[in-house]
């Protein structure tokens, strides 16, 4: 597994930690980071901390997006592994001009498939393409 990758999983598992808990953003990232103090390498842990400080401080703006282009679903009541997932690759598209749109996408679809449903990979797909098309954000 490459270190963006490592990057992504494990910010995913961070924001999962802080939507559930609905904890401090800032300890509960310290805490997520001691847990993880192994596979937080110095290859991995910058990409994941602009991963989660990106996401938190767009997080309004994401969700927006989110809201706006997932038809027939609430953010509220998206699954919560989709809705970071997704939270994650918005913020690339929107942040990450160095990563191609597709490239996140994929990202997304594939870690929705390891960590979501049977279901997460397609869903994710198309919220995310949708946004990509129209938003215009390649």
């Amino acid at each position: 597994m490459g270190d963006r990758r490592k990057s992504r999983e494990l910010a995913l598992q961070a924001l999962f930690f802080l939507d559930v808990n609905n904890t401090d953003p800032g300890q509960g990232v310290e805490d997520f980071c001691a847990l993880h103090e192994e596979e937080l390498t110095p290859a991995v842990k910058p990409f994941f901390l602009k991963l989660i400080d990106g996401v938190m401080e767009d997080r309004k703006k994401i969700d927006r997006l989110l809201d706006k282009w997932a038809k027939n679903w609430k953010i509220s009541r998206m699954p919560v592994v989709d809705r970071n997932i997704m939270r994650l690759a918005v913020f690339e598209l929107l942040r990450q001009s160095d990563i191609p749109a597709t490239v996140s996408i994929n990202e997304a679809v594939e870690i929705g498939k390891k960590f979501g449903t049977r279901d997460s990979g397609p869903f994710i797909n198309g919220v995310l393409d949708r946004i990509r098309l129209q938003e215009g954000l390649e």
